[in-house]
């Protein structure tokens, strides 16, 4: 029995520790030791589906759905239940003259027939007797305590908006707000797909350059030891073994430096994925095929059509203009008549005592005399409530003001927005092909230095070339090897760069 209660909780543990693998606190996919091949258009996906700012971007649009939400349920029904219980420790009073409810200066006193009132009496006539009335002191107002110390009441109270301008345009805008909040997300994918494929052409470029050294090195260590060889049987001198060691020692330190930019590079990438950094990852895109797509890029003529809405900040800007529209008519709204149906029910109650407001007497209850003792009265109410507005200061027409100057800064918005995109077009396209133009020769320069250090390490092995045109060749062949890779990276940016000018960056 124990050893199977161990097994249990073993198992416990296994599946709680495989739950919480599966969950990290992170929110990242959980790493593991098997490399993931990425291609550039699978790291864009990735990161579009697990970066974190874009997740957070898309619940801003979940914001304005419930934003949505609650401007329509101001013209559903409002319905409201209230209660509530008083213990009037001291009763508030009020002045009261009762004098001015009495039926005359004091108590009736009777009146006394004159002979001639008599006389037409007994001749069956009217007579009109005046009342005599005892003097009373005046005493002035008395304080008078209104309702008892225990109160209640219990209501349901209803409106519903029957017309409000406000409302009307709040939905539109709603709306249009909920529009501006999917183009942010779309503007911030647009950034991230730019930040992954710079980082993915990096680390491109630079694992090719580390390979290409990890040739030098190994082309440079076979000439050490032939030359190292040579020295041994007196056919060269120690200074040339020594200059080609030395050649090899900078190789090889230029080499760790390369692994460590590496590191750095996909540590980037990772970061602008949103990926794990302890994910291995494998490049699958190959760097020609990029160069290929850039050059065709570089194609395109500025003269051509284009669209300004093909750009996200254009598109923004059209949805905040709309927006702007929109406040300005919620603004003149302001001038209209609003109109609600409302209504009310419930219930007062009172009693001298607690234990007595807590009885809810109603009209059918009686004392034990057989007195009415109800203390608990219903009432109710339905009606509409029209509210006209008349004179607010002049508010609502600067209001008004303030709204116009806001819609025209947005329309000035619009110049400004098409002169930056047509410098940024120009700008981009010049680097590209500029850019294109400088890798070309950069191309050539390193197979014309490649043939040169084949030629010297030939003559060299000869007999027929000295040490030093090696080194000299080695040298710039490291050179142009640096520039060709540091000129393929800026052509690889500015095609990225050109292709969010263009308003295409992140379209399939």
């Amino acid at each position: 029995m124990l050893r199977f209660l161990c097994l249990l909780a073993a198992l416990a543990f296994i599946g709680v520790q495989q739950l919480l693998a599966q969950t990290p606190s992170t929110g990242q996919p959980v790493a593991t030791n098997t490399p993931v091949q990425f291609s550039l258009q699978q790291a864009i996906d990735y990161a579009l589906k697990n970066k974190s700012t874009l997740q957070s971007a898309r619940l801003n649009e979940q914001v304005a759905v419930a934003r949505v939400g609650e401007i329509r349920s101001a013209g559903l029904p409002q319905i409201n239940v209230s209660a509530a219980l008083t213990d009037n420790l001291k009763l508030q009073k009020s002045l009261v003259d009762f004098g001015a409810f009495a039926g005359g200066p004091g108590t009736l006193n009777g009146t006394t027939l004159t002979q001639e009132q008599l006389a037409r009496v007994q001749r069956g006539e009217t007579v009109t007797l005046t009342p005599a009335y005892t003097p009373v002191p005046a005493t002035g107002p008395q304080p008078l305590a209104f309702g008892l110390q225990y109160a209640g009441n219990a209501a349901a109270s209803a409106s519903q908006m029957l017309f409000n301008g406000s409302y009307l345009l709040g939905l539109k805008a709603a709306n249009v707000y909920k529009e501006l909040s999917v183009k942010q997300t779309q503007q911030s994918e647009i950034e991230v797909v730019e930040q992954v494929s710079k980082a993915y052409y990096s680390t491109l470029v630079a694992r090719e350059r580390l390979a290409l050294l990890a040739r030098n090195v190994q082309r440079l260590d076979t000439l050490l030891y032939q030359t190292t060889q040579t020295y041994k049987e007196g056919f060269v001198e120690k200074l040339d073994v020594d200059r080609l060691q030395v050649q090899v020692n900078n190789l090889k330190i230029e080499q760790q430096n390369a692994a460590r930019l590496i590191d750095l590079s996909v540590a980037l990438l990772k970061f602008q994925m949103g990926l794990d950094q302890r994910q291995p990852v494998e490049l699958t895109d190959r760097l020609d095929e990029a160069v290929i797509e850039a050059e065709r890029g570089s194609l395109i003529n500025l003269s051509d059509s284009f669209n300004y809405g093909n750009r996200i900040e254009y598109s923004v800007l059209e949805t905040q203009r709309d927006l702007a529209v929109l406040d300005v008519r919620n603004r003149r709204s302001g001038y209209l008549p609003t109109l609600n149906l409302i209504a009310a029910y419930g219930f007062t109650g009172s009693d001298n005592r607690f234990g007595g407001l807590m009885e809810f007497r109603g009209p059918n209850s009686k004392s034990d005399k057989g007195f009415i003792n109800q203390n608990w009265f219903g009432f109710g109410n339905v009606g509409l409530q029209l509210n006209i507005p008349v004179f607010d200061g002049f508010r609502k027409k600067y209001s008004i003001e303030q709204g116009k100057l806001a819609l025209e800064q947005v329309n000035k918005g619009f110049t400004t927005l098409q002169q930056g995109i047509d410098l940024e077009r120009a700008q981009t396209t010049a680097s590209l092909q500029n850019t294109l133009a400088v890798l070309g020769n950069q191309k050539a320069n390193l197979e014309l230095a490649t043939n040169v250090a084949r030629v010297a390490k030939i003559k060299f092995q000869e007999g027929v070339g000295s040490n030093l045109e090696v080194i000299t060749a080695e040298t710039d062949l490291r050179q142009a090897q640096t520039n060709y890779y540091s000129a393929l990276y800026d052509a690889l940016v500015s095609k990225v760069d050109y292709s969010k000018a263009a308003g295409t960056l992140g379209r399939r």
